[in-house]
């Protein structure tokens, strides 16, 4: 039996007790999911719920005394071994060995699909990360959002949300003419302008302007820079894409500044648009948005007093894009030193007549920093994602990074991350797959096949409850872990798995000792085993994580 089915047996008894007048509820007051989660204490049961608390002043009634109706009429229905009511009302349940061990063939035939769900359906979200200048490579800075937005746009898609990851490319401005200038000036072979763009990659951005375009360097000043622009831009943003996708990040949407906001006129559209809302007023001959009317610290300028926009106002132009392009929420993930962006953004929202505390979202990622010999060897330069992949691997780097809360700043140690041991939490739990898989295989050639035979009620090893509580529990947390924007659940709960699976290894074989025949218990139990491994995989797969056969 799944917490989905526990869930529903208690609803439709809690429908029975109220058709047959044993409690004084109309349908409609009973929730259409009835919660139930894990004990803390094992042994008050596999399962939990305090619907008796939430409805008894409705009914009438004290939690107890409708707590113990509701348990008397759950005693007696299929898979249910016991219930108890305890405290002020909780109602603790323990299913039949033969309910609980059903969960092991229903995960291995949902496959890919268990942990899925509709729970966010009819959500349509964009949600942009990352999103850095094209003037340079990704670098460590960017590696949390990129592995951390990533997985959310995964969990938030298993919850049944339609999700569109979108990458916004800050091409308009005065960096793009320094990034030019910066371009040319190394193909000339000359110092980089002050203010310019230093480092390795614009000397190789320069090579490859020059080897498409020779003529490159005999171009007037102005046609030069211009040229150099265009060419190391387009190179710079081939190289993030190639580099995300070494990460195995995508992108639906490549959103270009200059081309979507500046040249279709969007930007003057934007602020025409927010003037005829009501909140855009002229004063010292600048144009400015009352932001402060929905909790900015102050109004922005969206128009300088010389007619020069400002980067707001492409924001602004931004957001009502994403609107208009039919996205009702919009998640937007900064960095650390985007705080100040959070109010004005919300105020945005609230001035294009959007709802600042539903249509809008925006998660603040805290600073990182990993070090190590390899990192010494970079003399002060910022490290980039590249050389992190190259350095520490995609799997370690992603499953690192989404293990912690966002607004935790980390200091991590490269060796760390490296660790072929139990100590490294990716190591751990991609050690537990290929155990899973080991065990599969070990079984096939003692010729112990699950096709063979399933009796859930053999499964009555304390290890095999825990771990069936376990792997019951991941559709929750894949759940919780969309409802609330926080990847790193998945990572902790997979840890969790692992160890329980450990346990039941140590303790139970699917294969036979010696001159022992195959029986139902390992065929069973090579059912359970399969189970681990689909959990595992699933979870991996949200967090970007290969799920390896060997180790």
């Amino acid at each position: 039996m799944t917490p989905a089915e526990l869930s529903e047996l208690i609803r439709e008894t809690l429908l029975a007790a109220i058709a047959d007048g044993e409690i004084g509820l109309a349908e409609a007051d009973v929730p259409e999911h009835v919660k139930v989660e894990r004990p803390r204490q094992r042994e008050h049961g596999d399962w939990a719920t305090n619907i008796a608390m939430q409805l008894a002043k409705k009914a009438g009634t004290n939690p107890r005394a409708f707590a113990q109706l509701l348990a008397d009429r759950l005693t007696s229905a299929d898979g249910i071994d016991a219930v108890e009511v305890a405290g002020p009302g909780f109602i603790n349940i323990r299913l039949a060995a033969g309910a609980a061990g059903e969960l092991a063939r229903a995960i291995v035939e949902a496959g890919e699909q268990y942990g899925r769900s509709d729970t966010l359906a009819g959500q349509c979200i964009n949600l942009e990360y990352i999103s850095a200048n094209p003037t340079g490579p990704l670098h460590i800075g960017h590696t949390r959002w990129a592995a951390v937005g990533d997985a959310l746009v995964r969990v938030l898609r298993a919850a049944g949300a339609e999700v569109s990851p979108e990458y916004y490319i800050n091409d308009a401005g005065s960096q793009m003419n320094t990034f030019g200038a910066s371009v040319l000036a190394r193909a000339k072979g000359e110092e980089i302008p002050e203010g310019g763009y230093p480092g390795e990659y614009i000397d190789e951005l320069a090579a490859k302007a020059l080897a498409e375009r020779p003529d490159l360097v005999d171009l007037p000043e102005s046609e030069g820079i211009a040229l150099a622009r265009d060419l190391g831009y387009k190179h710079q943003l081939q190289q993030i894409k190639d580099t995300l996708a070494d990460f195995n990040v995508t992108f639906d949407v490549w959103f270009s500044e200059n081309d979507n906001l500046h040249k279709t006129g969007a930007i003057d559209s934007a602020i025409d648009r927010l003037r005829e809302q009501g909140h855009v007023y002229e004063h010292d001959g600048a144009v400015w948005l009352r932001t402060t009317d929905f909790g900015d610290d102050k109004d922005r300028v969206l128009v300088k007093a010389d007619g020069s926009k400002t980067y707001f106002s492409a924001d602004c132009a931004y957001y009502l894009s994403k609107r208009d392009r039919g996205f009702p929420e919009k998640i937007y993930l900064f960095g650390a030193d985007h705080h100040g962006y959070v109010g004005r953004m919300k105020a945005v929202a609230a001035c294009a007549g959007d709802d600042m505390d539903k249509n809008i979202e925006i998660l603040i990622g805290q600073f990182i920093n990993i070090s190590g010999g390899r990192m010494g060897k970079r003399l002060g330069n910022v490290i980039n994602l590249h050389d992190l992949i190259e350095w520490i691997g995609t799997d370690a780097l992603r499953y690192t990074l989404a293990r912690y809360p966002t607004d935790t700043t980390l200091d991590l140690k490269a060796e760390d991350l490296q660790q072929q041991n139990n100590d490294n939490p990716v190591y751990y739990v991609q050690y537990a797959h290929a155990r899973t898989r080991n065990v599969a295989r070990n079984a096939a050639e003692h010729g112990v096949r699950r096709e063979d035979a399933f009796d859930a009620s053999l499964l009555t090893d304390e290890s095999e409850a825990e771990l069936l509580g376990m792997l019951a529990e991941y559709p929750r947390v894949v759940t919780l872990s969309a409802e609330n924007r926080e990847a790193h659940r998945i990572a902790r709960y997979l840890e969790q798995l692992a160890a329980a699976y450990h346990t039941w290894y140590g303790r139970c074989r699917v294969t036979p000792r010696g001159d022992e025949q195959v029986d139902d218990t390992h065929r069973t139990r090579l059912w359970l085993n399969d189970a681990v491994t689909q959990v595992l995989r699933n979870g991996l797969d949200i967090l970007g994580v290969s799920a390896p056969d060997r180790m």
